[in-house]
């Protein structure tokens, strides 16, 4: 089992005004969610901890988590609201987020709301976006990363949002709990960029991180691809051809993909990420790049199925 630690929210999909009006469509969403839903569809045994409102968004939460089959003993429901994320959409298919959630139900797990301990199934966490850095569920994730740091996979996603935490700076010294607990770290170029301004490169990011302790640090590049760093060297996949509906949930799309083609092969624990060569990484990558195409051309994030992967990547045997 994956265990995904994070937010769970209600993304409100906004058009452009009409008169006096903006239409608006709500999902439910949320980085790591979308993250616990997509390991589901993928075939991946999964569980979801976080708080979530028992407000109709709430149960709108909830009920999508039990449909797609994720372990729902993990959730902490609570009277709190739910956290609403509007997303407005580029012409490029760029997103945009306002978050509305202060004091929310994400927010408020604390340390007493952790498993007392985890069930041995758990063989990895991962952990990522604002709940690493916001009070007092970044904290209390924090406590439980460090707790199984070394034992189990951790894998992080910083998945910067400025909107939330407008310092970077603090978000940075929050993140770095995390980072020097993490097997795995996955980020994109737009992660770079935001937390350190611009002032470094990806190759530069993935240094750090991976002289945080990280044994694999994989960045994306939208359409561009993604490189993975490790001790060996490192590897590059070009993105595949698609038409871009929206990036919505694409990088987290390819998270889930990188988890559960671990999972799927046998090497969801630290000791067989740190061993993993150049050709098998690579392997990974072409899989998670496949995974977020799928994604990317459909609207909103709508994470695809194993099937539909595998049809993607080997049409002549699936057809």
């Amino acid at each position: 089992m994956i265990l995904v630690c994070g937010e769970a929210l209600i993304d409100l999909f906004v058009g452009p005004p009409e008169g006096t009006e903006m239409p608006a469509r709500a999902v439910a969403g949320g980085s790591p969610f979308n993250v616990v839903v997509g390991l589901a569809r993928l075939g991946v045994e999964t569980g979801f901890l976080g708080g979530i409102s028992r407000d109709r968004f709430g149960t709108l939460l909830a009920e999508t988590l039990a449909h797609e089959g994720v372990d729902d003993r993990f959730l902490v429901r609570t009277d709190r609201l739910s956290t609403i994320s509007a997303v407005a959409t580029a012409r490029d298919g760029q997103p945009s987020y306002s978050f509305h959630g202060e004091g929310a139900a994400d927010r408020s797990l604390g340390f007493a709301d952790l498993p007392a301990a985890l069930p041995a199934e758990v063989q990895a966490l991962t952990f990522g976006s604002y709940t690493m850095v916001v009070e007092p569920v970044g904290s209390a994730f924090a406590a439980l990363a460090e707790q199984e740091r070394g034992r189990r996979v951790i894998s992080v996603d910083p998945n910067c949002r400025p909107s939330v935490v407008r310092d970077m700076a603090q978000w940075s010294r929050a993140a770095e709990r995390f980072y020097r607990t993490a097997t795995l770290i996955k980020a994109s170029d737009e992660d770079v960029r935001t937390a350190w301004d611009g002032q470094i490169t990806i190759a530069e990011a993935a240094a750090y991180w991976l002289d945080c302790g990280a044994h694999l640090v994989v960045v994306t590049e939208g359409l561009r691809g993604a490189t993975a760093f490790c001790a060996s060297g490192q590897v590059s996949v070009p993105g595949r051809p698609v038409i871009v509906r929206d990036t919505v949930g694409a990088g987290d799309t390819f998270h889930a993909a990188l988890l559960a083609q671990l999972a799927k092969t046998g090497r969801l624990h630290p000791d067989a990420i740190a061993a993993l060569d150049l050709p098998a990484i690579g392997e990974l990558l072409t899989y998670a790049t496949a995974a977020a195409a799928i994604t990317v051309a459909r609207r909103g994030a709508d994470l695809p199925t194993a099937a539909e992967v595998e049809a993607l990547l080997h049409p002549r045997l699936t057809g």
